[in-house]
């Protein structure tokens, strides 16, 4: 009997010896994979706060070249403008000129017409304005006049709308790197309160909603285009 009781304590101190190391690998291994965890978190989140810089960058950028297309737009349309002045001034004096028979003063006024306008104004000249009733009251008016600045103008200004459309982009692309880093940043605070737990199952259930949870920033990561 004394040998059975010898034997039940060994076997309960052997027990009693085995369990601490079970533990032991048990909690290594939770630690094991929180290391990966941090550490996925950590190159996701220096990645993601990269590329919302870069993307930011690139909308400051945007929206500048946007401003100065919008500008540019607004100085040609001022001299498109200036030019229909002049254009409309200098045929009025033409109209009065050749309407009082003054050749010499109408060539002048036709030698001084800006080249850009000289086609439409031969062919409204064509239209003998100033016998024909329903000729176009000026060049400007003619079928098929063109006006290089403004259509310039045109030009820069849908140019502008594209460049500032691309800043939008670029805002949105920014605004979801730094979602994603908010999301990175849920899983740390995750990872974080696991570890204040004693408790082996509920430290392994936290670890594994808190990875779990971190499939959707990884997810947005490699979805989301780079700068």
């Amino acid at each position: 009997m004394p040998e059975a009781g010898n034997s039940n304590v060994e076997l309960a101190h052997h027990l009693g010896e085995r369990n601490p190391h079970s533990k032991s690998f048990e909690a290594d291994l939770i630690e094991i994979a929180e290391a990966l965890v941090l550490a996925t978190v950590a190159i996701a989140t220096a990645w993601s706060g990269y590329q919302a810089a870069l993307w930011t960058g690139r909308q400051a950028e945007r929206y500048g070249e946007a401003s100065r297309l919008r500008v540019e737009a607004e100085e040609v349309a001022t001299e498109s403008n200036q030019e229909r002045l002049y254009v409309a001034a200098t045929v009025v004096e033409w109209l009065k000129a050749e309407a009082q028979g003054q050749t010499k003063l109408a060539d002048l006024f036709e030698r001084r017409m800006l080249p850009g306008f000289k086609p439409a104004f031969e062919a409204w000249k064509k239209t003998d304005p100033i016998h024909n009733p329903n000729a176009p009251p000026g060049p400007q008016l003619m079928s098929g006049f063109r006006s290089p600045k403004a259509e310039q103008a045109t030009n820069l200004n849908s140019e502008a709308v594209d460049v500032f459309e691309e800043g939008n982009q670029a805002r949105q692309m920014s605004d979801d790197y730094v979602r994603t880093t908010v999301m990175l940043a849920t899983v740390l605070l995750l990872i974080a309160v696991s570890q204040r737990f004693k408790v082996h199952s509920v430290r392994v259930a936290v670890l594994v909603f808190a990875a779990l949870l971190l499939c959707f920033p990884i997810y947005s990561i490699l979805r989301l285009p780079r700068a």
